[in-house]
């Protein structure tokens, strides 16, 4: 599957049977740091925050789809700063029996442009 684009994700926030996944860590997730090349802090609106190394330690895909609590089949978007470790995730969505893309433009892209919404908890 193709890699998702900053428009269409800001077009799908909030739809339906879509999971937003980020798997950065918690201090980038919940806005109280991260890298000084982003102009802002924090998570796309509705993301559900599953770091990486905790998904990498899940021994099997059921695991991975009880942590997630999304049906086999849903769709998620993965994303995280620049887009690789969320390209990895995808992997692991993928063997989990979900249909994941990856937002390779991933927080750098979304935090620069001041018009697209962010939370910060």
């Amino acid at each position: 599957m193709s890699d998702v684009t900053r428009d269409e994700l800001e077009r799908r926030l909030g739809e339906e049977g879509l999971v937003l996944v980020d798997v950065r860590s918690h201090v980038e997730f919940s806005g109280q740091g991260g890298y000084p090349c982003d102009a802002r802090q924090g998570h796309v609106p509705g993301a559900r925050h599953i770091d990486l190394q905790v998904l990498l330690q899940l021994p099997d895909g059921e695991t991975i789809r009880e942590y997630v609590g999304a049906p086999t089949g849903a769709e998620v978007i993965v994303y995280c700063h620049s887009g690789s470790r969320s390209a990895m995730a995808v992997r692991l969505f993928e063997a989990a029996g979900y249909r994941a893309r990856n937002y390779a433009g991933s927080w750098h892209e979304w935090a620069a442009d001041d018009a697209l919404p962010l939370e910060s908890p």
